[in-house]
């Protein structure tokens, strides 16, 4: 099964269905263990290109920089033009330095080139912006970004988002186009079947505006895949046991009528219940591509057997259907 290509948006970039995260790479744990280290990510990066992967998302705080390193390392040995390799800039990078973080121009400037190097590549093909700055005016991160794309340092700019945010990018991309600017042609929400806020303003902006939409958490921080049932909750093993927020957010009687009916879909369509979530977005009018990480080689060729499920329309608007988005008693 290899994945096929989708276009970008309006970037005319052709991009890979399922596109491949790798905030583990490098990722410690409360007890100071590396979630992933560089052999297994070498490996994860191998098996998503295997099946015809080439989209690989980053960011220049994962494992504090590793990540970035890691994937440089595995890109030695290829072919840079065959692969689109996008990273994120915001996150404070120096404590006490308050203009370490953030998208003003003396931060962006710094963090594309350190990226850039760790990456070992001239370019990224695509920069986010992993939150927005309210801080810094939008023609000012406009215009810098602007010049990045000018430099060849990057070619398309994109912005990532946990909460709603379209009259920002609206505006920002309005500045840009009066300037004559690059403007944000990607945007990366965090969406799924029980995270649904992006629906409404945000969704019906990207598709008027032709913005691409690359969802993180595609399956609501592992709850979409099944492992947690009403009787048995959080269980010691989980990594979100401990997690109050986790189960105010997810462990909801509203979110587990949607997980029956994700089982239901499952069973008709023999696949998982993770394939059938991830199948929901690739289904999905106003997604681009759902961006999917993996802690092993199993669980990542799983979640990219999602490509090979076709859902009915039926079976789509049920799992729609099994909680309101933000607007459903308008």
């Amino acid at each position: 099964m290899d994945l096929e290509f989708v276009q970008l948006g309006d970037t005319g970039l052709q991009t890979s269905e399922i596109q491949f995260g790798t905030w583990r790479f490098g990722k410690e744990t409360e007890e100071g263990n590396v979630e992933i280290d560089e052999t297994r990510a070498h490996e994860l990066l191998d098996a998503y290109a295997e099946h015809g992967g080439r989209f690989i998302d980053t960011a220049d705080v994962y494992g504090g920089g590793t990540c970035e390193e890691w994937i440089g390392d595995w890109l030695a040995d290829r072919n840079r033009e065959e692969y689109t390799i996008a990273s994120k800039i915001y996150w404070q990078i120096r404590e006490g330095d308050p203009n370490s973080r953030g998208t003003n121009r003396k931060n962006i400037r710094h963090r594309i080139d350190a990226l850039l190097d760790r990456l070992d590549t001239d370019y990224v093909d695509v920069l986010y912006i992993h939150r927005w700055d309210d801080e810094t005016p939008a023609r000012e991160m406009m215009k810098t970004l602007n010049g990045l794309v000018e430099a060849g340092k990057v070619h398309y700019l994109g912005t990532s988002t946990l909460v709603p945010n379209e009259w920002k990018v609206a505006k920002a991309n309005e500045i840009a186009r009066q300037e004559g600017w690059e403007p944000f042609t990607v945007a990366q929400p965090r969406y799924n079947l029980v995270d649904r806020e992006v629906e409404g303003g945000y969704l019906e902006a990207t598709d008027h505006y032709g913005i691409a939409v690359c969802p993180w958490s595609p399956l609501g921080q592992g709850f979409l895949t099944g492992k947690y049932t009403r009787e048995e909750g959080l269980t010691g093993e989980s990594r979100a046991a401990e997690s109050s927020r986790f189960r105010e957010s997810y462990l909801t009687d509203e979110n587990f009528a949607v997980l029956d009916e994700l089982r239901t879909v499952a069973d008709e369509v023999d696949a998982t219940v993770a394939q059938t979530a991830i199948a929901y977005h690739l289904a999905h009018d106003s997604v681009t591509a759902p961006i999917v990480g993996a802690r092993t080689v199993d669980q990542l060729e799983e979640n990219l057997g999602a490509a090979a499920i076709d859902l009915s329309e039926e079976q789509f608007e049920r799992l729609e259907s099994a909680k309101g988005g933000p607007f459903a008693d308008i």
